[in-house]
């Protein structure tokens, strides 16, 4: 029997999923399924990362806070990454914070143990270092598009990468939360979702929102979405799969 005929599934994780069968093999005994309640904070700012995180559903916000207690999401990962970036990058802090902004469930890996494996596995490595950058362009592109672009774009944007991790077209949202996501007041973000509503490409209430029209969505989003996609595309070998299945 091949190491790679040992594993009884297909990750949903397109890191996992995007790995050589036997460097898969090597990493999965050491991988432990959990559940991603909303609202976990997976690692904290200058708390020492314990695990990474390979998503399988649902998605995590990474915060940056400011002296005040005021947060702003600067990055969004879900089934294409992995959380704990720090560690594949050979530290063990962060000054960000990751939180689950939307349920699901992860594979769980020690930060030892993925230490260990990048050592021993070039595959590893490698590609957890490409998307360690194509995340990197994900957060510079958030800055350039947070102070260029304006909020009815923003919100297109971020509606439409939540909407390619979530489960279905409908998911949890606040106004609170998207306040918080585009660094603007929850007036501002009103007026950006009644714009998107009104145009019939979303349907919000009582904290739920559902994407009613993706291409209308993509139409009213800044070029900031098309560019980060690429280039999420490009790190698994221009294989187009879409983030939801």
């Amino acid at each position: 029997m091949t190491l790679s005929a040992q594993i009884p599934t297909t990750p949903r994780n397109r890191l996992l999923a995007a790995l050589p069968p036997d460097s898969l093999a090597r990493l999965w005994p050491k991988l432990e399924r959990v559940e991603m309640p909303l609202r976990q904070v997976l690692h904290d700012v200058e708390v020492p990362i314990e695990h990474v995180y390979f998503p399988e559903s649902g998605w995590c916000s990474m915060l940056s806070y400011t002296e005040d207690g005021d947060a702003m999401e600067v990055g969004l990962i879900g089934t294409e990454g992995v959380v704990g970036l720090p560690v594949v990058l050979a530290d063990e802090f962060d000054d960000l914070e990751a939180i689950v902004q939307a349920p699901g469930d992860a594979f769980r890996l020690d930060a030892g143990a993925l230490r260990e494996a990048m050592d021993e596995d070039r595959d590893l490595r490698h590609l957890l270092l490409r998307y360690a950058l194509v995340h990197h362009g994900q957060v510079a592109r958030t800055g350039a598009c947070n102070g260029r672009h304006h909020i009815e774009d923003r919100l297109a944007r971020w509606l439409l990468m939540a909407h390619d991790r979530a489960e279905g077209d409908e998911f949890p949202m606040t106004h609170e939360f998207m306040s918080m996501m585009l660094g603007v007041r929850r007036a501002g973000v009103t007026v950006a979702a009644r714009v998107l509503q009104k145009a019939q490409f979303i349907r919000y209430e009582r904290g739920r929102l559902e994407v009613t029209d993706r291409p209308g969505l993509e139409s009213a989003s800044c070029e900031c979405y098309g560019i980060q996609r690429r280039a999420s595309d490009r790190l698994f070998g221009g294989n187009k799969v879409p983030y939801r299945r």
